[in-house]
């Protein structure tokens, strides 16, 4: 299987943010996301709201329940993501919880991503063991597919995650939900080390608690990418559009 990925296709050190889809509207979130772009981040991750986020923090789960009181649908998920894919380079990966790709039909799900330009799909609660038809359907129209390994993982586990991820590895940096920590939690370098034994090709991007230049700075020293979310949320709730345009900067300084 080929690893060559749309997401992290150029190198040097990257910066990968994430905002929700339909946050607080969906003409607003795609606004926000194209201008994360344009500010600097290197691979937008654009997530699907959904009712039940048992991986995401609080800063994520109140900015995806306003998304769904105002209405957001999966419908609307493709045309906001063929929007953003038209107004910006930077590669779009979409984060999903996987109940609602399996209620629209995998491979429908993922013929309307390509379609709308995204490269690819992170699936935080779907394991390689169970992704039969997405593994199938992402090979068939050259999507990225970017599976979770996480601090407790065994070596066979990241093995196999290693080997059938497509585009990264998501390496989570500490066991919880996501949010801003003050620490980076220091077992991200061990889940980064396993998938580097287990497939040294694979890129791995650590995510989950990143919130600083500091902290963007030392993952990509180790790894081949940073995942930031919830601090970008808070800026954008607090200062609109240029003070998320302006953590994006602030985040991305100094990294090549």
């Amino acid at each position: 299987m080929s690893k060559t990925s749309n997401a992290l296709n150029t190198p040097g050190a990257k910066l990968i943010g994430y905002f929700p889809a339909g946050y607080p509207t969906l003409d607003e979130s795609v606004e926000a996301a194209v201008a994360m772009c344009d500010a600097g981040v290197d691979v937008l991750e654009f997530g699907v709201p959904y009712s039940d986020p048992v991986m995401d923090g609080l800063v994520i789960q109140h900015a995806t329940e306003e998304a769904l009181a105002n209405g957001f649908k999966l419908k609307n998920l493709f045309d906001a993501v063929r929007e953003i894919t038209s107004r910006v380079n930077s590669p779009v990966l979409v984060m999903t919880y996987w109940n609602p790709v399996m209620q629209f039909g995998i491979a429908e799900f993922a013929r309307e991503l390509a379609a709308a330009g995204a490269a690819g799909m992170i699936t935080p609660d779907l394991i390689p063991d169970e992704a039969a038809e997405w593994l199938r359907i992402s090979d068939e129209l050259g999507l990225d597919r970017v599976f979770l390994s996480t601090p407790t993982s065994s070596d066979d586990r990241a093995s196999v995650t290693a080997n059938l991820s497509r585009g990264f590895v998501y390496a989570v940096s500490t066991m919880g939900i996501t949010g801003a920590r003050e620490d980076l939690d220091k077992l991200a370098r061990g889940v980064v080390a396993k998938i580097r034994t287990a497939d040294p090709e694979q890129k791995v991007a650590v995510g989950i608690g990143i919130s600083t230049n500091d902290q963007v700075k030392e993952v990509n020293g180790y790894a081949d990418g940073a995942i930031v979310g919830s601090v970008f949320i808070t800026s954008y709730r607090e200062g609109g559009i240029e003070a998320l345009k302006s953590k994006v900067r602030e985040l991305v300084a100094g990294l090549n």
